[in-house]
């Protein structure tokens, strides 16, 4: 199926000239499904993991609109607000926002805990065309009477499985209570479970509904593999496996904060550059970590799940799960952190006797075989009986 033009969206000229510097020529299937329907004024239900577009799925239609209304807001203004898991997805979406707003006078805010909120409130005060919020820093801000949501026409809730799954249900639903009633609200998740059902029942108006198949979208492009490793012998694999210079950028997943950090300093123990980023690092940490992986001075970078919502880096070669998710979706979501912006990538799995049954959910869910019912794959060095690999010369590491 060819796909249309951004201008056959109903996108106005300005913003296809900035689309197509910025090398974003066709727009993705999610794009085409859910931008008319936005620029229509509908409200949406949108399903769909990162890598698939929806962040501009949903921020193209708000600068649409806030062009074609041609006013500024006043000071304390604001028009959309965007409401994200985590500071990091919240940087993100800024990021998105200042490069397809260039060339344009559109501005906007971002509010995150974990920073002073000095100049987030100075930024508020100029007024805003959008603001990109975090749950809690935003309610701390309207408590203390310096942001006023009954002015804010168009909501958004991006990834508002995760939003649920930090505890956020009712800051969500008391959001959206505080916000203008005739209001168009756009919902982004990556999965559909009942809690999100219900959640779009309340706070949606007739919505549209676009879907882009997970499964699918994770498979396409990524090359995907598990190997069988006894728990207690992850660590040392998984140098042996780095040991490839073919993984030249890789997000490592754990399940766990204490894990990350743990597997983070014996990796650099071994020289390997490594940091790691979750819940309990400071905000100043994480964007340290983040821009070391970016600018290539870290080459792996060992994340729990929260944390990486946030984490868009376009040439990551390989996601390794040290840890399997506890469910599928995740999975899904983890390994399309690679094969990004149109890139082949690839996924390795580290699958221990006890995760199993996870992997055979992963399998139902790709339609894929990944070995699950099968023994342990041959072709690796022999473990001794503790489950230990001899270990290779590292230095290429």
């Amino acid at each position: 199926m060819t796909l249309p033009s951004f201008a056959a969206l109903g996108l106005p000229e300005r913003l296809c000239t900035t689309l197509d510097a910025v090398g974003h020529h066709t727009p993705t299937p999610v794009q085409v499904e859910a931008v008319p329907s936005l620029l229509a004024g509908r409200d949406l239900l949108g399903i769909a993991q990162t890598g698939t577009g929806k962040t501009a799925a949903f921020l193209l239609p708000i600068l649409a609109a806030r062009l074609a209304a041609g006013d500024r807001p006043g000071r304390g203004g604001a028009r959309a607000l965007i409401v994200t898991p985590t500071r990091e997805l919240a940087s993100q979406v800024a990021a998105a926002f200042d490069l397809y707003a260039r060339g344009t006078r559109l501005g906007r805010g971002v509010v995150v805990g974990g920073v002073p909120q000095g100049p987030q409130v100075k930024a508020l005060a100029r007024g805003v065309d959008v603001l990109v919020a975090t749950p809690g820093r935003l309610l701390d801000l309207v408590d203390q009477g310096r942001v006023d949501l009954a002015q804010f026409d168009t909501l958004v809730l991006d990834e508002a499985d995760r939003m649920l799954d930090l505890g956020f249900r009712q800051p969500i639903r008391r959001i959206a209570g505080l916000v203008a009633p005739r209001r168009r609200t756009a919902m982004f998740s990556a999965t559909m479970a009942p809690a999100i059902e219900t959640l779009a029942r309340e706070l949606l108006a007739d919505p549209v509904r676009v879907e882009v198949k997970a499964a699918t979208v994770a498979v396409e492009r990524i090359a995907q593999r598990v190997h069988f490793v006894e728990q207690p012998a992850k660590r040392d694999f998984v140098l042996d496996l780095l040991a490839d210079p073919e993984l030249s950028r890789v997000i490592l997943f754990t399940r766990t904060k204490h894990g990350a950090e743990r597997l983070a300093k014996h990796l650099s123990r071994a020289d390997v550059a490594a940091d790691a980023i979750h819940g309990d690092k400071t905000q100043k940490a994480r964007d340290r970590a983040l821009a070391g992986f970016r600018g290539g001075a870290t080459r792996v970078l060992v994340a729990t799940d929260v944390a990486a919502r946030g984490i868009d880096v376009p040439d990551v070669s390989h996601v390794v799960n040290f840890d399997l998710p506890q469910d599928a979706e995740t999975y899904v979501h983890r390994i399309g952190r690679t094969a990004r912006a149109g890139r082949d990538g690839v996924a390795v799995s580290f699958c221990a006797p006890e995760e199993r049954p996870q992997l055979r959910d992963i399998e139902r869910l790709t339609g894929l075989d990944l070995g699950a019912g099968a023994p342990p794959r041959a072709g690796r060095k022999p473990a001794d009986r503790n489950g230990r690999r001899p270990r290779r010369d590292r230095r290429a590491a």
